[in-house]
C-alpha cells in the first residue's frame, strides 16, 4: 500500500510497473438492492434550441443524467456522464438526445438511462396596443428515457405563466373581481416537431389573459379589461387548452397542468388533465 504525504494509505499497486488506482465502483455489492436512478445533478452547460423566428437560441441549461445500477455493482462512474456531455458539447438538442442516451447506456454499462434538460427560453413579444417590445422567459425541458433495445420515450414540457380572473368573484361583486398569476405547464409527445412557440401561443389563448415584460397605461387598460371580460377558473383552462391541443394533429400525447396563485386566499388552486383519460 503506498501513501499520501503525511502517511495517508491510498489503495494503489503496481503492475509492469505501471501504478493502478482500484476502482472502488466496480466492487461487487452484497446487499442485493438495484438502484432505479444514478447520477448527477443540476450541472449548468451551453445548449442551442431551435428558434421559430430567429432559426437557433443560445442559452443555458440545467442537466440531470441518470442510470440504472444493478444490485451487485458498488456504484456508478459519475465523471463518465461529464464526458458524455463534453462529447455533444454546443450540440445538445431534440435531434441527438436519443445518440446521447445511447452513449450513456454504452459508456456506463446499464440497462436504461435518463436525461433532463431544462432550460430558460425567451420569445420576443409586443405588448397589444403600444407595440413595446420585450422578452418573455419560459420554462422548458427535454425528458428522454431509453433503455436497451427500446424505443426512446421524449416529452417536451413548457411551463408559462398566465393571468385568471375568478368568474364567481365577477358574479358576485358590484364591482371589480379578484384576479391572479397562473402557470400553466404542458408535456407533450409528437410523430412531427412542434415549435415551441405554437405550444405557448395555445396556452396563452386558453386563460384570461396573457402575460407581458412591458405594458404602458393604455396596454394596462387592455389586458385588465381583456381577462374582466374572459373570466377563467382553473378548471376552465385546462379545458380550453385541452381541446386546442387535441386538435394538433402532431401531438400524441399531452398533460396539462394549471395553478393559480390566488390574491385572496391563502392556498393554489390547481387543475391537471392528461390526453388519455379524455
Amino acid at each position: 500500500m503506498k501513501c499520501l504525504p503525511g502517511n495517508l494509505p491510498i489503495p494503489v499497486q503496481f503492475t509492469g510497473g505501471k501504478m493502478i488506482l482500484k476502482d472502488i465502483q466496480n466492487l461487487s455489492d452484497d446487499r442485493n438492492i438495484p438502484i432505479d436512478k444514478v447520477g448527477v445533478k443540476n450541472i449548468n452547460y451551453p445548449i442551442i434550441v431551435l428558434d421559430k423566428v430567429k432559426k437557433h437560441q443560445h442559452t443555458i441549461a440545467s442537466i440531470n443524467m441518470f442510470v440504472n445500477l444493478p444490485h451487485h455493482f458498488k456504484g456508478t462512474h459519475m465523471s463518465r456522464f461529464i464526458e458524455i456531455l463534453n462529447k455533444f458539447r454546443f450540440e445538445i438538442g431534440i435531434s441527438n438526445f436519443h445518440e446521447i442516451l445511447e452513449e450513456m447506456l454504452e459508456k456506463l454499462n446499464a440497462e436504461s438511462a435518463h436525461l433532463e434538460v431544462s432550460f430558460p427560453y425567451f420569445i420576443e413579444k409586443e405588448a397589444p396596443i403600444t407595440q413595446a417590445k420585450g422578452l418573455m422567459e419560459y420554462h422548458c425541458m427535454f425528458i428522454g428515457n431509453k433503455k436497451k433495445n427500446e424505443e426512446l420515450d421524449f416529452i417536451i414540457s413548457i411551463k408559462a405563466p398566465v393571468t385568471s380572473l375568478c368568474p364567481c368573484s365577477k358574479e358576485i361583486s358590484d364591482f371589480g373581481a379578484h384576479n391572479q398569476r397562473s402557470v400553466v405547464t404542458v408535456n407533450f409527445k409528437f410523430d412531427k416537431f412542434v415549435w415551441i412557440e405554437d405550444i405557448v401561443e395555445v396556452i396563452e389563448s386558453s386563460c384570461s389573459s396573457p402575460v407581458y415584460s412591458i405594458l404602458k397605461r393604455p396596454d394596462e387598460k387592455y389586458v385588465t379589461e381583456k381577462a374582466y371580460n374572459n373570466p377563467m377558473f382553473v378548471e376552465d383552462m385546462v379545458r380550453e387548452l385541452a381541446l386546442k391541443l387535441k386538435e394538433m394533429e402532431d401531438i400524441t400525447w399531452f398533460t396539462i397542468e394549471a395553478e393559480n396563485f390566488e390574491s385572496i386566499h391563502n392556498h393554489s388552486a390547481y387543475a391537471f388533465i392528461e390526453s388519455s383519460n379524455i
